[in-house]
């Protein structure tokens, strides 16, 4: 899934071909795509519109028309967008021509991505404030505030990082690798950390954004550039991916576990396990074990 890296990488590669222009003609080919109306009437909504500034919040693309109306886009897992693509790729689900002769794509093989028109400033901060938490390079984004959102929490830790209305963008490559450089272990629980581990935790999120937008973001699977050129960040991986691979801080095995149902990579020699991890993997072991056996 892209994610603030990636969603980045894209507004800056498509900001100068899109700000300053009008929507020639829209053509929505997927019902999925809009929310809460038609393809036919968002395309006729589009049509004409001009677009001021694209932006971004979290993983949304924020598209600021004239008038006052807002087209929040978010690209979910396989979503992209692409700068005259030819021939059109398969799973086209839009088309838009600007008023200069470039046209857009929007690409999304599982169908998962969605475009919303809201028609003014207002609906747009309502809708992205019940959604999303604090973005990290904001003044918000604190290790007091991020300790003040974990308070009580015994949810793991990577799961906490990854809830969206905690912190807006970070998904599960940079989660990974943020708790890899804070040496923390995502089944720690969120609440148990002091000020002075989220205040390495913060600096080690906003370090590997900063190097993923570096990057131009990480291609895995679907991720490419408005060219359709591959992001590099997977080149600088840490930990995320390598399970197997000798961590390239200790030396030891990379492991993969699933953390709240995402596959998640750690080294357990730098990010040793909360002790209550550790016992219930002691008792899975121990059970697992043939009966009157020594498990050698």
């Amino acid at each position: 899934m892209p994610e603030l890296p990636e969603v980045e990488t894209i507004r800056r590669q498509l900001a100068p071909h899109v700000e300053g222009r009008r929507l020639q003609t829209v053509e929505i080919r997927d019902v999925r795509w809009p929310q809460g109306t038609t393809p036919e009437l968002l395309s006729a909504q589009l049509t004409g519109a001009r677009v001021e500034r694209l932006g971004r919040l979290g993983k949304y693309l924020i598209w600021e028309l004239d008038g006052d109306r807002h087209l929040l886009v978010h690209l979910r897992m396989t979503g992209a967008l692409l700068l005259d693509a030819d021939p059109e790729p398969p799973h086209t689900r839009a088309r838009i021509a600007l008023d200069d002769g470039h046209v857009l794509t929007y690409v999304d093989p599982r169908r998962f991505g969605t475009a919303q028109l809201l028609d003014s400033g207002r609906e747009r901060d309502s809708y992205l404030a019940a959604r999303l938490g604090a973005e990290p390079f904001t003044e918000q984004f604190t290790a007091a505030y991020l300790r003040a959102q974990a308070r009580g929490r015994r949810a793991p830790l990577k799961s906490f990082i990854l809830d969206q209305r905690r912190i807006a963008g970070v998904g599960n490559i940079y989660a990974d690798e943020a708790l890899h450089r804070a040496g923390l272990h995502p089944l720690r629980p969120a609440g148990s950390l002091t000020l002075a581990q989220w205040t390495t935790l913060k600096q080690t999120i906003e370090d590997a954004l900063a190097d993923g937008i570096d990057a131009k973001g990480a291609s895995i699977d679907d991720f490419r550039h408005v060219d359709g050129a591959r992001g590099s960040f997977q080149d600088r991986f840490l930990v995320h991916t390598r399970a197997g691979a000798p961590c390239p801080s200790c030396g030891a095995t990379i492991r993969k576990l699933v953390v709240g149902g995402r596959g998640t990579y750690v080294c357990e020699r730098c990010q040793p396990r909360p002790r209550r991890a550790r016992e219930t993997s002691a008792l899975v072991a121990s059970r697992a074990r043939p009966a009157g056996g020594s498990g050698r």
